[in-house]
């Protein structure tokens, strides 16, 4: 199998590192020898081998009937779906890591890809090297998957972790999150809960069967929680995560991002720092939980290769998955229904204990204010009855 990559940044390179690397062993797992035959990139690499192999025309890839097999590690949305399109459209499969991409044109590229018997993969773009796309539409198939809930964005995770366990204000924790590598110069991808967004799209869209659109999914990032919200949440033995969650409750789907607080009863309390943790839930398996590294060169590069092996395996067919381009009307989170934590003045307790209940009160940490737990209620009425309060600040409890 002769095989492109579009693409020699971090993602790309890793790819092209585990071919060379485990060459033998994928020949073995794949049935018959994988070679890269070209790299696509704009820029050059003076004195890296990838320079044997190394292409800026992508029609010389295109028009190459040699080539069977193309990884896109591009990112973003364009020319990533231009070149992929063309691909396919050629009968080549693709496989891919670009989540971007993925959440917007999925279900149309797997439809394109069926037209022309070839393939459309993605096991990469969401939860990096952690197996949960194929686990979903293979191995969980007699499953009629009730929840998804878990975390999707490392970089979030860590800057969580850090405030937690270190005590570090938000600010301090992403910056040592972008010294580290684990955060892009502009976070707001991340940290604005974009990024998990667009992989809790792709995971209700291939849970429901049909296209989710991201600009439909409630999102809240993380950029409001405070390292004293973080030490409310230690007094409360708990602690903070950002989570994707979809669900299938009385016929309708919710899917949002959104910050939670959890206690150590819950799976995802104990994941921590930069790795990523799916917790699914079917009506016959009940929960399954996947947990790995959800980011970075070479685990991410590990889920593009094993769909590389895979498209090698099926080569001249179509690996079908069930992802309609019918839109999904998602159900408004004002039915759900949660507690949530509260940071109220000191002044208005009274109000906001009598308007929202209490199920647990938090210890005294700051002077003119309190803090509590309210009793479970539906999104919609908390709203509510929070426009009545000054409320300091407010995260959504999973306890």
């Amino acid at each position: 199998m002769k095989v492109a990559i579009f693409g020699f940044g971090t993602v790309g390179s890793g790819v092209y590192d585990v071919i060379n690397m485990n060459n033998a062993l994928i020949e073995k797992r794949a049935g018959k020898p994988v070679e890269i035959k070209y790299v696509l990139d704009l820029r050059d690499f003076p004195g890296n081998p990838v320079e044997k192999v190394l292409v800026h025309d992508v029609d010389t890839i295109l028009n190459d009937p040699e080539v069977g097999v193309i990884a896109e590690v591009m990112g973003g949305e364009n020319p990533a779906y231009k070149f992929t399109k063309a691909a396919l459209e050629k009968g080549k499969s693709v496989c891919t890591s670009n989540k971007e991409l993925v959440a917007k044109h999925g279900a149309e590229l797997l439809e394109i890809a069926k037209a022309h018997n070839c393939s459309y993969l993605f096991e990469a773009s969401v939860g990096g090297g952690i197996p949960i796309l194929r686990s979903l539409t293979e191995a969980l198939t007699a499953d009629d998957i009730q929840t998804v809930r878990g975390i999707v964005n490392g970089t979030t995770n860590y800057i969580l972790s850090r405030m937690g366990d270190a005590g570090l204000d938000f600010d301090v924790a992403l910056k040592e999150a972008q010294d580290n590598g684990f955060a892009e110069r502009n976070p707001s991808a991340d940290i604005d809960g974009i990024d998990a967004q667009r992989k809790t799209s792709i995971l209700a869209s291939l849970i429901t069967g049909k296209q989710v659109d991201g600009e439909d999914i409630y999102t809240e990032g993380i950029t409001k929680i405070t390292a004293t919200d973080i030490e409310y949440a230690k007094s409360l033995n708990a602690k903070i995560k950002l989570f994707s969650v979809t669900k299938r409750e009385n016929g309708n789907i919710f899917a949002l991002v959104a910050p939670f607080m959890v206690r150590e009863n819950n799976q995802l309390y104990t994941v921590n720092n930069v790795f990523n943790a799916i917790l699914v839930t079917g009506n016959a398996v009940g929960d399954v939980m996947f947990y790995g590294s959800g980011a970075g060169k070479l685990p991410t590069a590990s889920a593009v290769v094993g769909d590389i092996v895979e498209l090698t395996k099926f080569a001249g067919q179509n690996i079908a998955t069930v992802w309609s381009q019918e839109k999904l009307q998602l159900t408004s989170k004002d039915s759900l229904e949660n507690k949530f934590f509260v940071r109220v003045p000191a002044a208005d307790t009274e109000k906001a204990e009598k308007l929202l209940g209490v199920s647990e009160k938090a210890a005294e940490l700051v002077n003119g204010e309190a803090a509590f737990i309210t009793e479970k209620m539906t999104e919609a009425d908390f709203e509510a009855k929070a426009a009545e309060l000054n409320i300091i600040n407010r995260i959504r409890v999973d306890f």
